[in-house]
């Protein structure tokens, strides 16, 4: 009786002792991204303000707004979205749902998970030479965006598998006791409730596309363009290199300057992914199981 008590005595602290740990690597996570935003809210503060936002770079690049590079970034992110997620969702829907396990889908599996690893500045490359050289696109938004939906195509491809392969086997096997086929059974309940995985794969995309700067470089973004751009084919500037650019090419810029450029980036990134998070929660409030 006596041994039994200690017992749960030892374990009840055992516990506590754990939960500490978690705690404290959770707030070990959290409080250098707390110290960044806080750095760059102190110090890129003083150069938010309404002509910031809706105005272009002047004198030089030292002085003025980004409004040229803010809805650059929102072509090339929003591009990237509609070449990459149709394209990974189908593919993620092939895997999961059709290709048996063989050597095959091994093969693909193992390109995916070694197409996810490779550097951005080698994407970059790649994009010069496919979309900038060989389909002869240019440097433009669509070669630009071509560029990173290939570099993040594996974050919407297995995002999406893993939500398609927690919906349970039940519902397919009650599906197809129906009648339904398996795309009838793809459409009509998978899909709709793996919906929310696949909202935070293109979240994930959102945060890493809005944020690159190799890619775009060499493909499609400008180091100073005056007008906003009118077609795909046009090129633009972007908030990540503009945040370059400013940090490290153009002397004489205000300390201020980079700190909120950066400040207005991750701000339009969070905006971005609050959306989407807002409808996720909504989806998977409508879930059945």
């Amino acid at each position: 009786m006596f041994e039994s008590s200690d017992l749960n005595i030892r374990n009840r602290q055992v516990e506590k002792l754990w939960r500490l740990a978690f705690l404290v690597m959770t707030v070990l996570l959290i409080l250098p991204v707390l110290a960044i935003l806080g750095v760059l809210v102190y110090k890129g503060g003083p150069a938010i303000s309404i002509d910031f936002l809706l105005t272009e770079p002047k004198d030089g690049m030292t002085a003025g707004g980004v409004f040229p590079a803010l809805i650059g970034t929102v072509w090339l992110v929003a591009v990237a979205l509609l070449a990459s997620v149709p394209v990974g969702v189908a593919a993620a829907l092939y895997l999961s749902e059709y290709a048996p396990d063989n050597w095959l889908t091994r093969v693909i599996n193992l390109a995916i998970i070694n197409l996810a690893g490779v550097p951005s500045i080698v994407h970059a490359l790649f994009g010069v030479g496919a979309f900038v050289l060989f389909f002869r696109f240019g440097t433009s938004i669509l070669a630009a965006s071509l560029t990173l939906a290939i570099m993040t195509l594996p974050v919407v491809i297995v995002a999406t598998r893993e939500s398609l392969q927690a919906v349970p086997l039940a519902f397919r096997e009650a599906c197809w006791n129906m009648g339904a086929t398996r795309w009838q059974t793809i459409r009509k309940v998978v899909l709709p409730n793996s919906v929310s995985g696949i909202l935070t794969g293109i979240i994930l995309e959102v945060s890493r596309t809005a944020g690159e700067t190799a890619p775009i470089m060499f493909t499609g973004a400008a180091f100073f363009l005056p007008f906003l751009p009118q077609s795909v084919f046009d090129q633009t500037m972007a908030m990540s290199l503009h945040l370059f650019v400013i940090s490290t090419q153009v002397p004489g810029v205000p300390e201020a300057l980079p700190y909120g450029v950066a400040l207005v980036l991750i701000a339009m990134v969070l905006a971005m992914n609050a959306v989407s998070i807002g409808f996720r929660m909504y989806l998977r409030g409508k879930k059945k199981w």
